[in-house]
C-alpha cells in the first residue's frame, strides 16, 4: 500500500480570489504581503518547490520559471465561504454550495436551549476577537463563573471558559450540548476556548472544535478501503472523526511537525493528514505579520529537513485552507487563492479550479474509483 502526506498550512494564501469582493477581501494576500512588507523573510525550502511560482499564477501572470524541485500551482476554492470547515472539506473532495450559518449575535432561542440542557447561563454573545473578548468579559467570568459565548465573521459558535473556574471536561460538556443544537442553525464549528491566567488572560492550547459531520469525502472511501487515515492537529475535529483512522493532537506547529516526523518514520503506508494551525490562530487573526513570517521561517526550516525524507513512491501534498493576511484589515479570514506544492512532481499545476483536485488525487493515487468532484494533479 502506498504512503501520502496531505499537509495544510492553516490559513497561508496566497492572492485574493476572483470572488474575493463579495467577501469584502479584494486585495488580501497573506504570503504576498507579507513578503512584501519583511523582504528578510528566508523561505528556500518553499522557494524550492516554487513558492513564488505560486504567486505569480494567483496573480493571473504566468511563472517565469519553473520550480528547481517539485511542482507548484495554486488551487480556487468554489465552497461558499472562506472558512476552516469549508476549506477542509474541499481538499477532501466536498464543494459546500450553501454557506454555513453566519451570526453577529445569536438567536435567543439558540442560546436559551444550549443554556437549559448545559444548566449554564452565558455572558457576551456578540461578535469580537479571541484576545478581545478575554480582555472584555474574562474579570466578569472569573467573577461570576458565566461562561463567554461569542463568534467571528465565520460560521463559529465559541465558548470560553478559566480552566480553574469551568474544568476543562466540563467546558467540552458544555460544547457537546451546544453542538448538538447548533446542528438544526447550519453553524459550522462549535469551538472551546479555554484560557488561564490572572488579570492578563492568555487562551491555552486545550482548544476543542466541535464540527458539522460533513457528508461523504474521499477520507470515508480510504478508510472503507483499507487505507490507515491519520489525522495530525485539528483534522479529526474539522472532520467529526469521520473517516478518520486515528487521531494525533498537537499543542503547536512545532509540535505538529514533530508528530508529523514520528508518524512518516514509522509508518510505510496510508494517509496523514495534518494541519498546522498557529499560522492562522496565533498571528493571522492576531494580524501579527513578523510573527507569521517567523512561523513561516520556523516551517521552512523543518521542511528542508523533511524534503530528503520523501521516497520517490510517496505522495506529499502542501497546500492551504483559505487566507488570514496578517496585514489586512480587521481580523478575520480571507478569501484568497491557496498555494499548491508536490515535491515528487515536476513543472506548473497551473490554476485549479477547485481544492477537490486534492481529494481526485488522493482517490487516484490510492487506486480507488475516481472522485466525482476534481481532477487529478498532473
Amino acid at each position: 500500500m502506498p504512503r501520502a502526506l496531505l499537509l495544510v498550512l492553516d490559513s497561508v494564501g496566497c492572492g485574493h480570489a476572483p470572488d474575493a469582493a463579495a467577501y469584502g477581501d479584494e486585495g488580501a494576500n497573506t504570503l504576498g504581503h507579507i513578503l512584501e512588507r519583511r523582504p528578510s523573510t528566508h523561505l528556500p525550502a518553499l522557494k524550492s518547490l516554487g513558492l513564488y511560482q505560486a504567486l505569480s499564477l494567483a496573480r493571473g501572470e504566468a511563472p517565469c520559471s519553473p520550480p528547481l524541485h517539485g511542482a507548484a500551482g495554486v488551487l480556487t476554492e468554489r465552497s461558499s465561504g472562506k472558512d476552516t470547515t469549508t476549506g477542509h472539506w474541499e481538499l477532501a473532495g466536498v464543494v459546500t454550495e450553501n454557506p454555513f450559518a453566519v451570526f453577529g449575535k445569536f438567536p435567543d432561542e439558540l442560546v436559551r436551549a444550549i443554556e437549559a440542557e448545559a444548566n449554564v447561563e452565558f455572558i457576551g454573545n456578540y461578535a469580537a476577537s479571541g484576545t478581545a473578548i478575554l480582555e472584555q468579559l474574562g474579570a466578569e467570568h472569573v467573577t461570576t463563573g458565566k461562561p463567554i459565548l461569542y463568534t467571528s465573521a465565520d460560521s463559529v459558535l465559541q465558548i470560553a471558559a478559566h480552566e480553574k473556574i469551568i474544568p476543562i471536561e466540563r467546558l467540552y460538556e458544555i460544547c457537546r450540548v451546544a453542538r448538538k443544537h447548533c446542528d438544526a442553525w447550519r453553524i459550522g464549528r462549535v469551538i472551546a476556548r479555554p484560557f488561564a491566567g490572572q488579570g492578563e488572560f492568555q487562551r491555552t492550547a486545550r482548544r476543542h472544535d466541535y464540527s458539522l459531520i460533513p457528508p461523504r469525502t474521499v477520507l470515508n472511501a480510504l478508510a472503507e478501503a483499507g487505507v490507515p487515515v491519520l489525522g495530525v492537529g485539528k483534522i479529526s475535529d474539522i472532520f467529526a472523526a469521520s473517516g478518520i483512522s486515528e487521531s494525533f493532537s498537537t499543542q503547536s506547529n512545532a509540535n505538529g511537525m514533530a508528530v508529523i516526523d514520528r508518524l512518516w518514520a514509522e509508518r510505510s503506508e496510508g494517509l496523514i493528514f495534518a494541519n498546522l494551525v498557529d499560522f492562522d490562530m496565533l498571528f493571522g487573526h492576531r494580524r501579527d505579520l513578523e510573527g507569521y513570517a517567523g512561523a513561516l521561517e520556523e516551517f521552512d526550516r523543518w521542511l528542508a529537513e523533511f524534503l530528503p525524507r520523501i521516497s520517490p513512491d510517496d505522495l506529499v501534498i502542501i497546500t492551504a485552507d483559505h487566507g488570514n493576511d496578517p496585514s489586512y484589515r480587521g481580523s478575520d479570514h480571507t478569501r484568497e487563492r491557496v498555494p499548491i506544492f508536490l515535491p515528487n512532481s515536476q513543472g506548473t499545476l497551473g490554476v485549479r479550479e477547485t481544492y477537490a483536485d486534492v481529494a481526485a488525487t488522493l482517490a487516484g493515487y490510492f487506486c480507488l474509483d475516481p472522485w466525482p468532484a476534481g481532477s487529478l494533479l498532473r
